[in-house]
């Protein structure tokens, strides 16, 4: 279902591209006017692909719910209020979406900047756009194998000779989808690192001599995301934090040497 749809997204992502109005030559000027329009076409676009997915996510959602609830073992969930699920399920497929098309709204981003940009600044700007994507999916996997877990195992065991694990699915999947997007969006930091450095802006080493401040930082960091108390999860995530902080720090002085 989904290689039927991203065939169709590119079949229109041709089109609008081989459009007059949206794919203008490099070399020529374009006045406010056409790029208001270009501007407003590609965004038009990127809704009404987001719309399709989200459709597709809803129709599937069951299994998608599958996948969400896997990691909570043991845990039963109830509807508390009438259509509570069904508004649950909505915000689900909502959410898929936004994770399966991002890669194509940044490819429309890049398409809209692209004829204002540099050899120099398209050399950066495009490497560091898909390393942040790769990087971002990296985190909601890391999340979803190692944090959720971790996370639901500490509050299903705290408490559990006292009280049942009966829990809101509405509750539950904002608890999740926070704890995902958040962990996706630390997981940027050596996209970050790349740009500065390839900016000039800051040295792979001055990065690795500010070490001591990045474990202090980093611990903070995921003592904010991470929901639960307990050490082992935030450990966890400032480990993982710091190691791509230096893994970034030591790609950033191989790229400038």
């Amino acid at each position: 279902m989904f290689n039927t749809f991203y065939t169709n997204i590119n079949l229109m992502t041709s089109y609008f591209n081989s459009s007059k109005n949206i794919s203008m030559p490099v070399d020529d000027e374009m006045t406010l006017s056409e790029h208001i329009e270009e501007f407003s076409q590609r965004l038009i676009f990127c809704f009404f692909s987001l719309f399709f997915v989200t459709i597709i996510c809803f129709l599937d959602v069951k299994e998608i719910v599958r996948i969400f609830q896997a990691p909570a073992v043991g845990v039963k969930f109830l509807q508390f209020a009438p259509g509570e699920y069904f508004f649950s399920a909505v915000k689900i497929s909502a959410f898929c979406a936004i994770l399966i098309s991002s890669p194509l709204m940044f490819y429309q981003l890049w398409l809209y900047l692209i004829p204002g940009l540099t050899k120099t600044e398209q050399s950066i700007i495009l490497p560091v756009t898909v390393g942040s994507i790769i990087l971002f999916f990296i985190g909601l996997s890391f999340s979803y194998c190692f944090l959720v877990p971790a996370a639901l195992k500490f509050f299903i065991d705290y408490g559990s000779d006292v009280v049942e694990p009966f829990w809101a699915f509405e509750q539950y999947f904002n608890f999740v989808s926070v704890l995902l997007f958040a962990t996706g969006v630390a997981f940027q930091i050596p996209a970050i690192q790349v740009a500065l450095g390839l900016l000039g802006i800051v040295t792979g080493k001055k990065m690795l001599s500010a070490w001591k401040y990045v474990i202090v930082i980093c611990t903070f960091i995921a003592a904010i995301i991470t929901p639960s108390t307990d050490p082992f999860t935030q450990i966890l995530l400032s480990s993982a934090l710091i190691s791509l902080y230096l893994g970034g720090s030591s790609f950033v002085i191989l790229l400038k040497e």
